[in-house]
């Protein structure tokens, strides 16, 4: 599967498009480390005893989207894709691996995901808020918390690819 190529965010734009569009590089950044590995590279353990691997970040961050995007800003009722009898508070699913889901399920599933994250942002205003926890959420926080998940999740992916083939930097 060919990964699209990754666009530097715009160092001129306004606020929606500077945090839509690091959201982006970030979702991009985290399928290029997984691009041109086989399937048992992505199920690969980073280093022992931590189970992580590039197939469960993806199935996790398929599953982040879900839960802020859907179940937060929608306000949707949105199982759990990956571990359907979990608790769809708990939002650190995703990382246990299953045999019947291998990596081009994950990433489609992934990627509808964050279509569907783009399509219940497109209408709103960054101000627009949610309930969430008591309080409220506004999807300029949402935002802001998805790209510095994705950001740290990428750095754990540039280690893992880094000792699975020593690629680095891209």
């Amino acid at each position: 599967m060919n990964t699209p190529e990754r666009t530097m965010p715009p160092w001129d734009s306004d606020e929606r498009a500077s945090l839509e569009s690091w959201l982006d590089f970030y979702r991009t950044t985290l399928a290029q480390k997984c691009d041109g590995l086989a399937e048992d590279r992505l199920r690969k353990a980073s280093v022992a005893p931590s189970p992580l691997t590039l197939l469960g970040l993806v199935q996790h961050m398929a599953e982040v989207e879900r839960n802020w995007f859907r179940r937060v800003l929608a306000q949707e009722d949105a199982p759990p894709i990956f571990t359907p009898d979990a608790d769809p508070e708990d939002t650190d699913g995703g990382f246990d691996l299953a045999e019947d889901t291998g990596y081009e399920k994950a990433l489609r599933i992934w990627q509808a995901e964050t279509a569907l994250a783009r399509e219940n942002c497109a209408a709103r205003a960054l101000d627009e808020t949610s309930p969430f926890m008591g309080g409220q959420v506004t999807l300029r926080w949402i935002y802001t918390h998805m790209i510095a998940e994705y950001a740290r999740h990428c750095g754990h992916a540039d280690l893992i690819r880094e000792r699975i083939d020593g690629r680095t930097g891209f």
